[in-house]
């Protein structure tokens, strides 16, 4: 059995590899894995803003540091937040300052991080203050209108310093006017594109006086990523209430916390359960337990229904892949999308087509991952079709080809694992890992080094 661990320094690759392309190392046998994550980034970031409206000092644990939530932290601290960051421990102290920022004008730059531009543009957007929100070339493509468009009936007003209804911004907040209201706030809001536009304004609700209430005019109205944060926040001491319709937040004392313990990552442990799957191997990822909040969770009872077993242990969750391959299958990913990616790349080792459907909001996230699915995988010379949101594997054999990641985190990490079943897997740009799981390859490289 391999054993390695997500921590420590951030390291170059070993072997053929560099920071411009790893050639994945093909197994000749069942993988045998044991392994730790780091904590979760939609946990992380949502944790750091739960914390900087706290009216007291929150020491968060288990805390991920990556790109997104560096860019999270350095956010915090340009707009005067008190933060004291230790990557060894995994923790961040944050000195909370309720229901108001401690600056009244500032800069920020969100990176690439969704979470950061949308929490963050929402909190400013009802702040009193101007800000200029300032994003990378990719973040600016991302979809924010639907945000914008709340904000503005609210009261904020927006100056666009690029194209309009995407980031870069100044914008100045509705402070002044919501502090005054003198009943509930009301809002419309489009979720059709990101859920984040919804977790940005529930995490936000205590800033209102008289709570808010949130009508969803989307057909999409709920999702897990949603349920993360409303049990986050009421971890934290705010109820959200959904009636199927509107989501409702009263007018509360506000968030209340001294310590918060982070989870270990599932959507970044999914990588190495599916390569236990996909080999007929086994895998277990310390710290992964069903009662996690994660809704990737969802992505281990899908390999269940492929032919997987599933055993809760101790000290995590173990699966073991079939020995006679995996059942292909069709499955509405909406609800868990983060594991399309992850899905396809595992798709043509399995017995019959694998059919992954209402994914068309991939589209808009760092890249198009429909796009990059089907690219990928026909260079790789497996044959497959996609419509506006779904598509089709057929099994096949992959052929040796390079991954063209669009600098997409999960475009790397998850074909490095199809790249474990055949020869000549080689993924460009690895260091855009670094967004989330800065040092999957090094991992990946441990675990393949024994």
């Amino acid at each position: 059995m391999t054993s390695t661990s997500a921590g420590g320094e951030q390291q170059d690759y070993i072997g053929k590899n560099s920071m411009d392309s790893y050639e994945v190392k093909k197994v000749t046998a069942p993988v045998n894995w044991e392994t730790d994550v780091p904590g979760s980034k939609s946990i992380t970031n949502r944790a750091l803003l739960l914390a900087a409206l706290c009216r007291e000092q929150v020491r968060l644990q288990g805390v991920l540091f990556s790109d997104d939530s560096r860019h999270f932290l350095s956010s915090l601290q340009s707009l005067g937040y008190e933060v004291q960051i230790d990557e060894a421990a995994c923790a961040v102290e944050v000195h909370g300052h309720g229901g108001s920022l401690p600056v009244t004008s500032g800069e920020i730059h969100v990176g690439s991080a969704g979470t950061a531009a949308r929490f963050l543009t929402a909190m400013l957007g009802v702040a009193e203050g101007t800000f200029v929100i300032q994003a990378s070339e990719q973040m600016k493509k991302r979809p924010m209108k639907p945000l914008f468009e709340a904000l503005l009936s609210l009261g904020a007003s927006v100056e666009w310093l690029g194209a309009a209804w995407h980031l870069p911004v100044r914008i100045t907040g509705a402070g002044a006017h919501i502090r005054n209201l003198s009943e509930q706030a009301v809002l419309n809001l489009d979720i059709s594109e990101s859920t984040q536009f919804l977790s940005a304004f529930l995490l936000i609700a205590p800033l209102f006086p008289y709570g808010i209430r949130i009508h969803i005019t989307s057909a999409k109205t709920d999702g897990s990523y949603i349920r993360i944060t409303r049990r986050m926040m009421e971890e934290f001491g705010v109820e959200a209430v959904f009636d199927g319709c509107d989501y409702m937040v009263q007018a509360a004392g506000g968030y209340q916390r001294s310590g918060y313990q982070i989870e270990p990552d599932v959507s970044g442990a999914c990588y190495f359960y599916a390569a236990a799957a996909m080999t007929g191997g086994s895998a277990k990822v310390h710290h992964v337990h069903w009662s996690s909040m994660q809704g990737d969770m969802k992505f281990l009872k899908l390999l269940e229904q492929m032919g997987c077993t599933l055993t809760e242990e101790d000290d995590g969750i173990r699966l073991n892949g079939p020995s006679d391959g995996l059942k292909g299958l069709k499955v509405d990913m909406n609800d868990f999308s983060d594991q399309a990616l992850t899905l396809a790349a595992i798709a043509p080792y399995a017995s019959s087509d694998v059919t992954i459907t209402h994914i068309g909001h991939i589209r808009g996230q760092e890249c198009d991952r429909l796009h990059a699915i089907v690219m990928n995988l026909k260079n790789a010379g497996i044959t497959c079709e996609e419509g506006d949101d779904w598509v089709c594997i057929h099994p096949g054999k992959p052929q040796p080809c390079r991954i063209e990641t669009f600098d997409d985190h999960r475009v790397a990490m998850a074909f490095a694992v199809m790249g474990l079943g055949c020869d000549g897997i080689e993924i460009l740009n690895p260091g855009c890992c670094k967004k989330t799981f800065e040092n999957y390859f090094v991992v990946l490289d441990s675990l393949l080094k024994h």
